[in-house]
């Protein structure tokens, strides 16, 4: 077993998942660390305008980011049963075809985002004086396309071996590039709101050739000419893995654009105080991404070894740390959210009070409902682990229902404010999905142990 690889199957459940979510959570955190310095700088030296052109884009880029992770986490579900399953020749094969299929998906999505994006974002009413700067950086996101799928699957396949200390490297390594390079192309060679999005995909480029550079020392994963040979009932079985969690991934983003439409039409005071919260979004989660693909990779090498006793108590101790870790971080966010949030607000613009009063309402709503986005993030790993990619994305199709509905009934009747409900709403939406099937497959599972 190589150093850069680690089996679940074996060892005390909770010691394993905390061990492998530590670093994901460091990793999120640095991760988050570029998103709050390209908002940060965007906001603070470019203007309240700038900002704003940043948050008319938040859910194309959710839908860029939704489907290029739907399909790349779809792939490492199979690679995780495969590895916790000793099958290393499945596990090439399923390597190669991922390669390949990453391949072609990014290509067709890159022409498919920079034909598409303008018209998109005059569909969603986006303010004349910010659709250049909108359109701009998110044509450039789409350009580098194939170098975030490349991130993406890498970091994926790391991960399902068990290994979630280099994706952290890799993304360290990535977050004090970028936000080098914001500095440099934002303040001294003044490309504008472009520079942050170039800084952005040569970060990730970074970090894709430090995970390749760790993978090429895994003899499990070592691929020939043959395993990129496409197998075309692999092909499907993993696009039946992956395309479920992408279709999830878009229409809850399209349901986020839905919303965008609806907070364009309130200025761009309520626009800018809508994107200032949604880039604190990724700290509120931040335990249950973490622990969500903890799960997924535990839950899918013992599903591949069939030891599902095993994945019952991992789970529970999982889940429980996980949302443990909710009610601290929503408590810290009600103390010092108004202190957070002007990281990201200029106090220079005339609209700045307006701003801040309606972003700390939003923050303080979604951080009391913040353990409702736990058990969804959790309950649906878990799922997804046993290969079960459907109801997730069934959970999606709530979720679009609840957030558009919300965003489009409520403000008839309580003005904007009504929008601010629209995301709560969305996660409760999916827990009732999520939920019932979990506690039906944990029933399962403890039969079969």
């Amino acid at each position: 077993m190589s150093e850069n690889t680690k089996i679940m199957t074996e060892g005390k459940p909770l010691p394993i998942l905390v061990k492998f979510a530590l670093p994901l959570v460091a990793g999120n955190v640095f991760q988050l660390m570029y998103t709050f310095f390209d908002t940060a700088i965007v906001g603070k030296y470019l203007g309240v305008q700038a900002l704003a052109a940043l948050g008319a884009v938040e859910y194309l880029i959710w839908l860029l980011y939704g489907i290029v992770q739907g399909i790349t986490q779809g792939f490492s579900i199979k690679m995780a049963q495969d590895f916790g399953a000793g099958d290393t020749k499945s596990l090439k094969q399923v390597v190669g075809n991922s390669t390949v299929l990453s391949i072609i998906s990014s290509i067709i999505l890159l022409l498919a985002g920079v034909f598409s994006s303008q018209p998109i974002l005059k569909l969603l009413h986006t303010p004349d004086e910010i659709l250049p700067l909108s359109t701009l950086y998110i044509n450039i996101l789409f350009c580098g396309l194939p170098v975030i799928f490349a991130y993406n699957l890498l970091a994926g396949l790391l991960r399902s071996l068990g290994n979630s200390k280099t994706p952290l490297y890799a993304v360290v390594v990535s977050s004090i590039i970028n936000i080098a390079l914001d500095l440099l192309f934002v303040l001294v060679f003044k490309w504008g709101i472009a520079g942050a999005a170039i800084a952005t995909l040569i970060a990730q480029g970074a970090a894709s050739i430090y995970c390749f550079a760790a993978l090429t020392k895994i003899p499990e994963v070592r691929i020939t000419k043959s395993e990129f040979k496409v197998n075309v009932s692999l092909g499907k079985k993993l696009y039946m893995l992956g395309l479920p969690l992408a279709v999830q991934g878009s229409i809850i983003a399209v349901g986020g654009m839905i919303v965008e439409f609806v907070v364009n039409s309130f200025g761009v005071a309520f626009i800018a105080a809508y994107v200032a919260v949604t880039k604190l979004y990724g700290l509120l989660e931040i335990a249950a991404t973490s622990f969500g693909f903890a799960l997924m990779t535990y839950v899918g090498q013992n599903h591949g070894a069939k030891l599902f006793g095993r994945i019952r108590s991992g789970t529970k101790s999982g889940m429980a740390l996980s949302l443990s870790c909710s009610f601290v971080i929503s408590t810290v966010m009600i103390i010092f959210g108004k202190t957070i949030l002007t990281l990201f607000v200029s106090t220079a613009d005339a609209d700045a009070a307006k701003v801040m009063d309606t972003a700390y309402q939003y923050l303080r709503l979604m951080s009391l409902f913040l353990p409702t986005l736990y058990l969804l993030w959790l309950t649906r790993s878990v799922i997804q682990g046993l290969g079960n990619t459907f109801i997730p994305m069934v959970s999606g199709i709530m979720e679009f229902i609840m957030r558009t509905g919300s965003a489009l009934v409520l403000p008839l009747f309580i003005g904007a404010d009504g929008i601010l409900y629209a995301e709560v709403l969305a996660w409760l939406g999916a827990d009732l999905v999520l939920i019932p099937k979990f506690i039906l497959m944990f029933k399962q599972m403890k039969k079969n142990s």
